[in-house]
């Protein structure tokens, strides 16, 4: 089954073109179901049933994994098991029945405009590292990319003049404006930084770690965490906090959903709506804290 899961990989990033990380989540959720199978003595992949599957299912279940990244390996195995099929490799989809679990969809962690600014104030400084970490926060806040899209940029992503940066998934690729204050904070990190950060080395990637190399999704987290301590936030932070502030913040002030949906990538609009609903919330709070009649 090893081989069957790897052509589709290759298929996923080079006929269908799938972005990164729907194929990095993929290729992981099904080298876990073949490591199950494998354990039944099961490696033909023909031999697969849809009792099996949902035995897999269960055995997830058992393992206490939340019912989203259950969903989400079922999805993996209905693509999958789709493409074997499309192959000839099997004569039906068994994946086809089987039903993904009730995720109930959390309010996600907002920040407000005050603790923002709390947030990028303790990022401020001189040392090369300081100038970084600033222009790292400040455009993640200004843009609402994804931590990933932050770390994977280029040099040629960013277009000082213009004031852009230009954010690509896959064959996917999207234009994302910035402001001003952002803009100065790159402007200094190019200037006084980043140079000192590479220490002579070649590098394509607009922001690195300190020994030059391409920052880490975890280097950049414990990076939020730390500053995030240091304004005294008491709010609990994910990767995705800022983001969430970022479309939440514009929304509050009267940008329109589709707007807010391109500039943050989303192929649905349903997942853009959470947003609003959040403002609605905030709104519906303020009303009842401050109106007498309320």
């Amino acid at each position: 089954m090893t081989y069957e899961v790897q052509k589709f990989v290759h298929y996923l990033k080079e006929v269908k073109k799938t972005s990164d990380n729907t194929v990095i989540s993929y290729e992981r959720d099904l080298k876990k179901m073949n490591q199950f199978f494998s354990q039944q003595g099961i490696k033909d992949v023909k031999k697969i049933t849809i009792t099996g599957l949902n035995s897999y299912i269960l055995f997830q279940e058992k393992q206490k994994k939340k019912p989203s990244t259950i969903s989400r390996s079922i999805a993996a195995m209905k693509a999958f098991f789709h493409y074997l099929q499309k192959e000839g490799v099997i004569d039906k989809n068994i994946a086809e029945e089987l039903k993904a679990p009730k995720v109930e969809k959390k309010i996600p962690v907002v920040l407000t405009k005050e603790e923002i600014v709390q947030l990028l104030e303790k990022a401020k400084g001189k040392t090369p590292k300081e100038l970084r970490d600033s222009a790292m926060l400040e455009l993640l806040y200004a843009t609402g990319i994804r931590v990933s899209e932050l770390i994977s940029l280029k040099l040629s992503d960013v277009n000082l003049q213009m004031d852009y940066i230009t954010c690509k998934d896959g064959d996917k690729e999207r234009i994302v404006p910035f402001g001003t204050v952002a803009k100065q904070a790159l402007e200094d990190y190019l200037k006084e930084g980043r140079s000192a950060l590479i220490a002579n080395k070649e590098s394509s990637y607009f922001f690195t770690n300190c020994s030059g190399q391409v920052m880490s999704r975890q280097g950049f987290w414990k990076l939020v965490k730390s500053y995030a301590k240091k304004a005294g936030l008491t709010k609990e932070l994910t990767p995705y906090t800022l983001r969430h502030s970022f479309a939440v913040h514009l929304v509050s002030n009267g940008a329109d959903l589709h707007s807010v949906q391109e500039m943050l990538g989303h192929s649905d609009i349903s997942t853009t709506q959470i947003y609003a609903q959040i403002n609605q919330k905030r709104i519906r709070e303020v009303y009842l804290k401050s109106h007498p009649r309320s």
